[in-house]
């Protein structure tokens, strides 16, 4: 019943190619907050995802494409090496803590997965991405009340993420069926 938020995990985990401190990120967030429709949301976000995961050092960028690759052809371990190595590199790096958050929730360690979420969170609090992992890995433990307000949260970031009102409205419905 809760996978219909599987695909969350594309926009979780990224896509290609710099860090939360590009001067573009605040203007894109001011439109991804205003945006309506959902195409042109997923385009603002897409944008957004693009800055995060890009780095002006050579060696970061190339692990973060090391690790992207990997995670691509699901060598999960190996992308949770990478991530770890490039987070002990430059612990700054929002993006790199999102990838190994999204490795640890894929394998099922979801203390792991929330307390990178966490970490996120600290560099990049509108990381739209980690704020619907945060929601997935409280689904997938049971704490419907928590994964709700997750995503409530998500909305004030990301109102047009695609999925996410109706999950809010199951996650509802669970609770008042008290079946929590």
């Amino acid at each position: 019943m809760y996978r219909v938020l599987g695909f969350l995990v594309l926009f979780w985990s990224g896509v290609l190619l710099a860090d939360q401190e590009d001067p573009q990120l605040e203007d894109l967030f001011a439109e991804l907050k205003q945006e309506t429709d959902v195409f042109r949301a997923n385009s603002i976000a897409n944008r957004i995802w693009d800055i995060w995961v890009r780095h002006e050092d050579p060696q970061a960028a190339g692990l973060m494409q090391r690790g992207i690759s990997q995670m691509n052809a699901n060598d999960l371990y190996s992308a949770r090496e990478t991530y770890t190595r490039l987070i002990a590199m430059k612990p700054d790096f929002a993006e790199a803590w999102n990838k190994r958050a999204t490795i640890y929730w894929m394998l099922g360690d979801y203390d792991a997965s929330l307390k990178d979420i966490e970490e996120v969170l600290k560099l990049e609090p509108w990381h739209f991405g980690a704020l619907s992992g945060r929601g997935l890995v409280y689904m997938d433990r049971g704490d419907y009340f928590l994964a709700r307000g997750a995503f409530l949260t998500l909305l004030e970031v990301y109102p047009a993420m695609p999925g996410v009102k109706d999950t809010i409205m199951q996650l509802e419905q669970v609770l008042r069926d008290g079946a929590v």
